[in-house]
């Protein structure tokens, strides 16, 4: 009887052939994710280039963290809201801590009969109104203020799940205390003021390489030269205000979101 042949000993692949030898669909921390779909365009090229698939992800959570409201963080999101408003898709603002001026976002070029601003005084009503929204999904952006004290993991978890339906990008503003809390949310920046209406923008967070320095925005301007479609030139007049709506307990319902 022939000796058994013991088998040659499996060669241990270095870690960069390991690495090529994973199908494409694992992430790599080292790499930006891979996404079916694009990101929607900040308007801000160079931050477009740090932002995993070029720009705000669509269908997952956005953390927007700043010290105080009114350093920037709306102007941070003009560009983009003055694209979807021109689309005709409706932007959603609820529960901002100060009314938006409609005129003022008027003189940037945003259509404001595609704004609906949503008052949720109670913290509750207002992540309650979040989710449903949410699970609505139409709508062209979403942008909600969360309470930092009554916001719990599980509430974020719930929304980062309902996002996932949403067609367009969903923006959460927080205090400061929340970038030292750990967050669902695959996007988060930490937004800084700066001299000659600039704004410093850090990730925090994101589905790619670390992120070190800090990104220096110009903040837009008003855009008074901007041509309005025909007919609507009644977008700057001081008497135009955006559409309000109060969540009841048991339902949201505006004919812009049905």
């Amino acid at each position: 009887m022939k000796p058994a042949v013991k088998p040659a000993p499996a060669r241990a692949l270095p870690a960069t052939e390991r690495l090529a030898a994973l199908p494409p669909a694992v992430w790599r921390a080292d790499q930006f994710e891979r996404s079916s779909a694009p990101g929607l365009a900040s308007g801000f090229a160079t931050l477009d280039s740090e932002l995993p698939g070029a720009g705000w992800p669509i269908g997952a959570l956005t953390e927007l963290i700043a010290n105080e409201p009114g350093v920037g963080e709306l102007r941070l999101l003009i560009p983009v809201l003055r694209q979807l408003t021109r689309e005709r898709r409706v932007v959603i603002l609820l529960g901002p801590p100060h009314i938006p001026y409609a005129p003022a976002l008027a003189g940037f070029g945003i259509d404001v009969d595609y704004l609906i601003l949503v008052e949720a005084v109670q913290a509750a009503d207002r992540i309650w109104a979040v989710e449903q929204a949410l699970r609505s999904a139409s709508f062209g952006a979403l942008l909600a203020w969360l309470p930092h004290e009554r916001t719990r993991p599980e509430h974020l978890r719930r929304l980062q799940l309902a996002a996932h339906g949403a067609r367009g990008p969903v923006f959460l503003f927080r205090g400061a205390k929340a970038q030292f809390e750990p967050s669902p949310a695959p996007l988060r920046l930490l937004l800084q003021p700066r001299a000659a209406q600039r704004l410093a923008v850090q990730i925090l967070k994101r589905r790619g390489p670390l992120s070190i320095a800090p990104q220096i925005i110009d903040l837009p301007q008003p855009a008074h030269t901007i041509r309005l479609r025909p007919g609507s030139s009644a977008l700057a007049s001081p008497e135009r205000s955006l559409h309000t709506i109060h969540p009841r307990p048991d339902e949201i319902r505006s004919p812009a979101l049905q």
